[in-house]
């Protein structure tokens, strides 16, 4: 899978996609996580991606031209050198926003999926909303909250998918019985030595050995 990012900050993922399990993914060659810098789609000598909101209004809007040369670019070169049109990789364009979709593991599921992701990430005030209506496949929010850009949103959904890639986790079997795969909506409580500390103590049936018992307990908790 190759996942491309567009936004006006890309320092911001420097440490988080070289650690821990994107870190793993991409060292691994399961995920190509490329960091753009919007301002490179710029058209003029101060590299401004955002102008004033038509109506008035506070803040600065991202602009949909600038946002469409790269998306454009991106999937151009995604299939830079593929003859025919059966062969070519859809690109799928995800954006980052308030008023998209509630992003949950059914889209996690579909998404790891795909080919070719491209994120946006926007920033200022918000992003004309010709993004939303010609740009982009799906918009999603990871909450009933307001940040202060796309970034963290964005670095949310990359983690959720690759984190579900072939040979990304230690142990695949771990997927199974986690929250909100499809045998669980949330995962059992989990405890390890010591089996009492401070007077507070593990239950029993986990400490019995009988995996029978310890397999029903977990499914009813």
């Amino acid at each position: 899978m190759r996942i491309d990012i567009l936004t006006i900050f890309p320092e911001m993922f420097e440490g988080v996609f070289k650690t821990s399990i994107i870190g793993r993914a991409v060292g691994s060659e399961t995920v190509q996580i490329n960091v753009r810098n919007l301002r490179d789609w710029s058209d003029d000598n101060y590299k401004s991606v955002d102008d004033r909101p038509f109506g008035g209004g506070a803040g600065m809007v991202m602009r949909v031209d600038v946002v469409e040369r790269a998306v454009q670019e991106l999937k151009n070169s995604r299939n830079q050198g593929i003859k025919t049109e059966k062969e070519q990789v859809k690109s799928r364009v995800i954006l980052m926003d308030t008023k998209g979709k509630m992003y949950d593991q059914k889209v996690v599921e579909r998404l790891k999926s795909e080919e070719h992701l491209i994120f946006i990430a926007p920033h200022f005030e918000g992003i004309d909303h010709r993004v939303h209506e010609h740009l982009a496949d799906e918009v999603y929010s990871i909450g009933p909250y307001v940040l202060s850009g796309g970034e963290l949103p964005v670095m949310i959904v990359v983690d959720s998918i690759c984190r579900l890639m072939p040979g990304v986790l230690g142990n695949p079997d771990s997927l199974k019985e986690e929250s909100y795969s499809k045998e669980m909506a949330l995962e059992y409580p989990q405890y390890t030595r010591p089996a009492e500390y401070n007077g507070w103590k593990v239950p029993d049936i986990l400490l019995s050995g009988d995996h029978t018992k310890i397999a029903e307990w977990r499914k009813g908790k």
